[in-house]
């Protein structure tokens, strides 16, 4: 699938990106005329769910009907639980504390990166590091190691070190930046967590409920819901469903 691009490719696109840096995709959108309708849910494909076979009992309350055995999500629920979701961002917000983003899947990179980004928030893009929430402590003692080593190659001050240490410094500091990067600034445990993948990033949502951290999510028709505390029913493999979504919540961060 295109998604599934080479390690080779994505290589190419960061030296390409690192010369002609992106624009963020939600500066783009203009989020002030955005509307929670479910005329632009429906242009945006955000109803489109999985085949019926694959259908988790638990979503049928989200499900309108089966049309050539796509099961389609009722987007009258949909605008119902992302308002819910959106009032419960926006009471984040005004308590000053933070949402992690989260979205691991290939298509969610980009979009998770950059609403994290224009928010003022954190993210994960890469796999989830099993003990980000349950061993916070030593998860956080290593993004301070990770910004002390950025520091110091900013610096210049591996230059007292052999050109192989210092290549083994700068390698490993670019390996912890892809990991642990988009958490650098998480100084404490987030108020809440938003996921675009219930399936693929199920580690997040299970210890974020071990925390007692609340869980926003995209629920597609074919996971269980169980465990989240704001589920947003939706299709959450489309770029366009993506975002759509994460406008709306990009627009009640602003």
């Amino acid at each position: 699938m295109a998604r599934l691009k080479t390690a080779e490719k994505e290589s190419k696109s960061e030296v390409v990106e690192a010369v002609n840096p992106r624009k963020n995709i939600f500066e783009a959108i203009d989020l002030e005329s955005l509307e929670l309708t479910m005329a632009a849910l429906l242009k945006a494909g955000v109803h489109f769910g999985h085949q019926k076979s694959r259908r988790n009992p638990r979503m049928s309350e989200y499900i309108y009907t089966t049309r050539n055995n796509i099961n389609i999500i009722d987007l009258a629920k949909t605008v119902e639980r992302l308002k819910e979701a959106l009032e419960f961002i926006v009471s984040m917000k005004k308590s000053g504390k933070q949402i992690l983003f989260v979205g691991t899947k290939r298509q969610a990179y980009d979009l998770v990166r950059d609403i994290a980004k224009y928010t003022g928030n954190p993210f994960v893009v890469e796999r989830w590091l099993g003990g980000t929430f349950t061993n916070f402590g030593n998860i956080r003692r290593r993004t301070r190691y990770m910004t002390r080593l950025q520091e110091q190659i900013a610096k210049g001050e591996l230059k007292k070190y052999t050109k192989f240490e210092q290549m083994k410094k700068i390698e490993e500091a670019e390996k912890l930046d892809r990991r642990m990067g988009g958490i650098a600034e998480m100084r404490d445990l987030p108020g809440a967590i938003f996921v675009t993948d219930v399936e693929a990033d199920n580690l997040a949502i299970r210890e974020a409920i071990a925390m007692n951290i609340p869980v926003i999510a995209l629920v597609d028709t074919n996971v269980n819901p169980a465990g989240v505390t704001y589920p947003i029913p939706a299709n959450d493999d489309a770029i366009s469903s993506l975002t759509m979504i994460l406008a709306h919540v990009c627009k009640s961060l602003r």
